[in-house]
């Protein structure tokens, strides 16, 4: 496993941040990070990459404990924190320089980070002159100087606008081809687009770890848009686990259902048993937004 953690509890005085964590997470996997603010995601990804302790539980990385195996730990994994710790007077390659000099990384590397996260154009500016998402490249390419197994990655689309949004996910997307990338972000669509597997926390506590489309597909409140060549009335739509119509026009019905299974074909047989001819037929699955809000809003 690129990494464990097994029951970490974190407290900030009378506050649980962390309450009994548990999960792993396996070599080559993107995994996205949920949950509201101050669930305890910076929190436990600061405990991961030894910045912070755990006051209870047991973490590895790359089988390196954190606890007692800090510097090996620190050597195996890339950190692009939240808030990205930038010296905005030094040179792009000054400070890469800088840094490799801490992982004892050759100067080819920095030529070859420059390069894999598309900092060549601005490589000979002050950071301090960069837009926000060539210094979120800045501290991706510091995050991947020493060629970690593991990418750690705290909010690393914070305040990008939507071009660079498209140009750092597929950046990140492009590196989780190699490593294994654990991310946290408040945007969804994100997620939908780079992760295939996503942890929600909540209040310290994991509500929820599955496969990404696994999530989308398991919801079983289903909503059906339907629409018909002539009018219907509500009495008509004679179904169990339907919940409630919603009418757009005379012909037009949002229809929710509560049921696993597809319920498409069984509107095709209540059309031909009406004598109706369906125009149109749509399934709104939730996405992951709407998953997120009902499962974070108790």
């Amino acid at each position: 496993m690129s990494i464990e953690v097994v029951n970490i509890s974190k407290n900030y005085g009378e506050q649980k941040a962390l309450d009994r964590v548990s999960f792993s997470i396996k070599k080559g996997e993107i995994v996205g990070f949920l949950g509201p603010n101050g669930a305890g995601k910076s929190t436990l990804m600061k405990i991961l990459t030894t910045f912070i302790t755990a006051d209870e539980g047991e973490g590895k990385v790359n089988g390196y404990a954190i606890t007692n195996q800090a510097k090996s730990v620190q050597k195996s994994v890339g950190y692009l924190p939240e808030h990205n710790p930038l010296y905005l007077d030094l040179y792009v390659r000054e400070y890469l320089s800088f840094n490799a000099e801490i992982y004892k990384v050759s100067k080819q590397r920095i030529e070859e980070v420059i390069a894999l996260t598309g900092l060549t154009p601005e490589s000979n500016k002050k950071i301090s002159q960069l837009s926000k998402g060539y210094r979120q490249r800045v501290g991706l390419a510091c995050a991947l100087l020493h060629n970690p197994d593991v990418l750690i990655l705290d909010e690393p689309t914070t305040g990008l606008d939507p071009n660079q949004l498209v140009e750092i996910r597929e950046l990140i997307k492009s590196i989780g081809k190699d490593k294994t990338v654990f991310l946290s972000t408040h945007i969804m669509q994100e997620v939908e687009a780079i992760c295939e597997r996503v942890i929600i926390i909540n209040k310290g506590k994991i509500i929820e770890d599955k496969n990404l489309k696994t999530l989308v597909k398991e919801q079983i409140n289903q909503i059906i848009s339907i629409e018909f060549d002539q009018p219907v009335t509500k009495e008509q739509f004679i179904f169990s686990n339907l919940k409630s119509i919603t009418t757009q026009n005379d012909t037009v019905y949002e229809l929710h259902f509560e049921s696993e299974k597809d319920m498409r074909p069984a509107l095709f047989d209540f059309a031909q048993d009406k004598g109706l001819k369906i125009l149109q037929l749509n399934l709104k699955n939730k996405n992951l937004e709407q998953i997120f809000r009902e499962k974070t809003n108790s």
